[in-house]
């Protein structure tokens, strides 16, 4: 057992994991990479978000495989147990694990970063195979080839976890970069001794590569594929149990599971399903409280220096997202640091790879209310958006007066909106019009869900705004281009949109209060805002 090779301390981390009160088993994982291995030759790279379960799940796979330890006591009671490879296959790999942030935080060079790294590595193997001359100049490929090929063929499981952490140190340049990758792939790449190789990390492990160095390697993401999906984050069926724990676990509960969903939900597979930020539901089931975790754990610091890029479009797509907009963007560029950014795809990409937003079906979002608190922060104290503290302002009025019932007032206020310098003043059509309602009410994010398009009644409203407070009022808001306010009201008596807040069968209604329907009427020609408003 050594440092690297076949580490002792990789089944203590995932013990701790599974005795934990609100513990997910992700052990099928384990059967889906079961016959890669025995294929021998297979290259992994899973990149997520921070806080995703990443390096759980690596600890997982070492300690299932690798040598030196006994997981039996670990595994027996879990979901592998029942895979017909499992015996054949616990603890019978010879396991090289690194987890590349690990005790190198003192290094101010690549080179002694990665000769720190190699070293260990090389004591590991002198230490295990006593026999084998190592010549420490040799590359570590080349060592791995000797120690196989004088050992009957002996064969290797890696796994390296955060193989991008040195992507984010300063000390790090674009020759290192090279280097770095080459190191990688040397020990990788076309070596018969390698019976899986599985990586981790948040940056697409291709995209920095030198030209073919790592492309052996299949990369999955939540934006390009679906498989091994359902292990990174929690799925909708695992929140749903954990959250039955938690009302086991608390005599007085603090928040709902409605509520869980609102603050940590908003990731997407590729096909389309929810995925929860597993760290933070896991910190609000065992604290009892609805809190902003990831912020809280100081990770947002791109997340700043991307919505205060200069680049053109970036302060557009800010504002639109912060109103709860999709933005459309091109997903195929990524960058490691602010500095490298050249355009708004590229931010708005790396974004995504960080975790600050979702993508899918071509757009990207702000995924939950705990990513949403950490946007407006940012919003709400930087100069470059003063605009936005303006607009609150301004939607302060528009929802008080839709309160009042003072129609004239929310048609001036959309009429301000829609016309003042913003991302949406070069449409004209309905669009528009929606993004504008969108901005002009976004000081009611603070006391509604809001959702869009909703499918209500017998057709879908534009906007339903329910109360997080059941004895607030709701809020249905339908518009009209170049059509009047009346039509949009009566569209949405005629069609039974309010229907909605009567809730599923057997809940408790979404609101006590009044509902408010408001209809908004635009005329294209004119640029006048009509409204009407009702209340039943």
């Amino acid at each position: 057992m050594g440092y690297y090779l076949n580490p002792q301390d990789v089944i203590d981390i995932y013990r701790r994991e599974t005795e934990r009160p609100y513990f997910v088993d992700k052990t099928e994982l384990l059967a889906e990479l079961i016959p890669l291995v025995e294929q021998q030759g297979s290259y992994i790279s899973v990149t997520r978000p921070r806080r995703f379960g990443k390096s759980v799940v690596a600890a997982m796979i070492g300690s299932f495989f690798g040598k030196g330890v006994d997981g039996a006591e670990v595994f027996a009671h879990l979901k592998v147990a029942g895979n017909k490879g499992y015996a054949k296959h616990l603890n019978q790999h010879n396991l090289i694990y690194i987890d590349f942030s690990r005790d190198v935080s003192e290094c101010s060079s690549y080179t002694q970063y990665i000769m720190k790294i190699k070293k260990r590595l090389i004591r590991d193997l002198r230490r295990a195979y006593p026999d084998v001359e190592i010549d420490d100049e040799d590359s570590m490929g080349a060592i791995l080839r000797i120690v196989s090929l004088e050992h009957s063929n002996e064969k290797f499981l890696m796994i390296f976890d955060e193989w991008d952490y040195i992507f984010h140190k300063d000390y790090f340049t674009e020759s290192d970069r090279g280097k770095y990758t080459a190191f990688l792939g040397d020990m990788t790449k076309g070596r018969a001794y390698v019976e899986m190789a599985y990586l981790t990390g948040v940056l697409p492990i291709k995209k920095y590569s030198a030209s073919d160095t790592m492309n052996h390697f299949d990369e999955y993401n939540m934006a390009n594929s679906n498989m091994y999906d359902e292990y990174f984050g929690f799925t909708c069926e695992e929140v749903d149990e954990l959250y039955q724990r938690y009302l086991k676990n608390h005599a007085s509960p603090e928040f709902s599971r409605e509520e869980l969903a609102e603050w940590y939900d908003g990731y997407q597979r590729k096909e389309g399903s929810s995925i929860y930020n597993p760290n933070s539901v896991v910190r609000a089931l065992t604290r009892n409280t609805l809190n902003n975790y990831w912020a809280k754990a100081g990770e947002y610091g791109e997340l700043k220096d991307y919505v205060l890029n200069d680049v053109d479009g970036v302060k557009d797509a800010v504002m639109l997202l912060a109103a709860g907009e999709p933005v459309e963007t091109d997903l195929s560029e990524y960058a490691s640091t602010a500095t490298e950014l050249t355009y708004r795809d590229e931010i708005l990409s790396a974004m995504t790879v960080y975790g600050y937003l979702n993508y899918y079906d071509g757009c990207v979002r702000i995924p939950n209310k705990e990513l949403e608190l950490e946007f407006d922060r940012i919003i709400r104290t930087e100069p470059k958006y003063s605009y936005m503290r303006e607009l609150e302002r301004e939607s302060a009025r528009i929802l008080q007066a839709t309160y009042d019932g003072d129609e004239e007032t929310v048609g001036n206020v959309l009429a301000i909106v829609h016309t003042t310098e913003s991302p949406l003043k070069a449409y004209n059509n309905e669009a528009e019009l929606s993004g504008s309602v969108k901005l002009a009410y976004i000081a009611a994010r603070n006391k509604y869900n809001i959702e869009r398009e909703d499918q209500t009644g017998i057709g879908y409203a534009d906007y339903i705004f329910y109360p997080h407070n059941r004895s607030d009022d709701g809020i249905i808001i339908e518009l009209k281009v170049d059509d009047s306010p009346e039509t949009a009201l009566k569209q949405i008596r005629d069609k039974n949109y309010a229907l909605k807040f009567q809730g599923k069968l057997g809940e408790p209604a979404k609101t006590t209060g009044r509902i408010i329907l408001v209809g908004i009427g635009y005329n294209r020609k004119d640029k006048v805002h009509r409204c009407r408003i009702e209340v039943i």
